[in-house]
């Protein structure tokens, strides 16, 4: 038996989810990009909640992300808000509406059999080797980890809560479990 190629594994597997992503976008009226967006902003924390973070998130130009915005603040899945300490910068928020939606989306088939395999005890004791394979990826594309707040080497655990040394600011409960692109991967 010819050894398995990890890389093509992977790249099978993707396929496999972009085809049921794009399917389900289908159903919705929507393009896989409008539920990636809908998604990340589900998952990041409030200093990834703008549109140059969902762009490098997404690894996309400006313009198509500022018109995937537009649409689906248009269809009320998305909500914006100016920051308050400072006018320049905007704050994206899921709405109500773009909650159902990607709950709809995520409902898919696919998704649900993956997320079982992968919660599965065969593969929690393997999930160090695709945070590595990750992480190295990342690394080789000089990209932004987005990793989830309690792992960042910045993220302490204080007397009343949490606390991020970078920013030097409070986290929150929710702060934390959430992505952030600020994230830094501990050495």
């Amino acid at each position: 038996m010819e050894p398995v190629d990890i890389f093509d594994l992977i790249e099978r597997m993707a396929a496999l989810i972009r085809a049921e992503e794009r399917k389900v976008c289908t159903e919705l009226g929507l393009r896989p990009v409008h539920v990636q967006v809908l998604d990340y902003l589900a998952r990041c924390n409030r200093y990834s909640d703008t549109p140059g973070a969902l762009t490098n998130y997404l690894g996309m130009t400006r313009g198509t992300v500022s018109q995937t915005l537009l649409l689906l603040e248009k269809r009320g899945f998305v909500d914006k808000t100016i920051d308050a300490a400072d006018r320049r910068v905007v704050h994206l928020k899921l709405s109500a509406e773009g909650d159902v939606v990607l709950n709809k989306a995520k409902s898919a088939e696919l998704f649900k059999q993956a997320t079982a395999i992968f919660n599965s005890t065969q593969f929690i004791d393997q999930k160090e080797v695709f945070v590595n394979a990750l992480t190295a990826l990342q690394k080789a594309n000089q990209s932004q980890s987005f990793g989830l707040c309690k792992t960042c080497k910045h993220f302490t655990i204080v007397k009343d809560g949490f606390f991020c040394n970078l920013t030097k600011e409070v986290l929150s409960k929710s702060d934390s479990e959430k992505i952030c692109q600020e994230h830094t991967i501990p050495q």
